[in-house]
């Protein structure tokens, strides 16, 4: 894989996630109570897709860092290996809630019923999500691959992911801001991670662009 495929796999991939998230969590806010069951697997499967594009996102980007600068293969290495447990643990999350709703005979909210999810989508995703950003700050900053916002912002957001680790002792009320499963925790960083997935993608996929044209000059 050369240089500039790395580029735009990497920008495609991190707008196919950024679309997939964006559409999925407004449907977690259609409802007051229990959700029906297909409300809850639609959200679920568009969760699925993103994050499927999350991983060749972090592959492409550990490659693009290989290319552009092999002496920080291993800051790329480690954001891949930070970026896929946090889609690990989030899939595994996302598969059981899809069991506890496919196996209940009645509509369940399984943001509070699946209690296992609770530290999963929050804390253990939180910790994840803050050194997989942390880490692509890092590698942007030395190497100069990408646009110095990119560094800047993922700092900033992986400071914000850390900050809400704590927040397993607050208890599990999906309505209050800053709790296990609250909408702070789970929803807000989910929405930020999907806007800052899509500028980032299209920032590169730009820059994919420019180097075929500057090669071909």
């Amino acid at each position: 894989m050369n240089e500039v495929l790395a580029r735009r796999l990497t920008g495609v991939a991190g707008i196919a996630a950024a679309t997939a998230l964006i559409v999925e969590v407004p449907l977690y806010f259609i409802y007051s109570g229990p959700p029906p069951d297909a409300n809850v697997l639609a959200r679920l499967l568009l969760g699925i897709i993103g994050l499927a594009c999350l991983v060749l996102f972090v592959t492409a980007f550990r490659e693009l860092v290989k290319r552009t600068r092999p002496d920080y293969e291993w800051a790329g290495s480690l954001a891949y290996s930070t970026g896929l447990v946090y889609a690990t643990i989030t899939l595994v999350s996302m598969g059981l809630e899809a069991g506890a709703v496919i196996a209940t005979d009645h509509p369940i909210d399984p943001t509070i019923t699946v209690n296992g999810t609770y530290i999963l989508y929050g804390s253990i995703s939180r910790l994840m999500l803050g050194l997989f950003l942390t880490t692509v700050g890092y590698t942007v900053a030395r190497t100069d691959m990408l646009p110095r916002w990119i560094s800047r912002s993922a700092y900033v957001l992986g400071a914000i992911n850390l900050a809400f680790v704590p927040s397993l002792f607050f208890g599990n009320t999906p309505a209050n801001f800053y709790a296990a499963n609250g909408w702070g925790t789970t929803a807000l960083m989910g929405t930020i991670l999907s806007y800052w997935l899509l500028a980032v993608g299209i920032s590169t996929y730009r820059s994919s662009s420019r180097l075929r044209s500057a090669l071909a000059a």
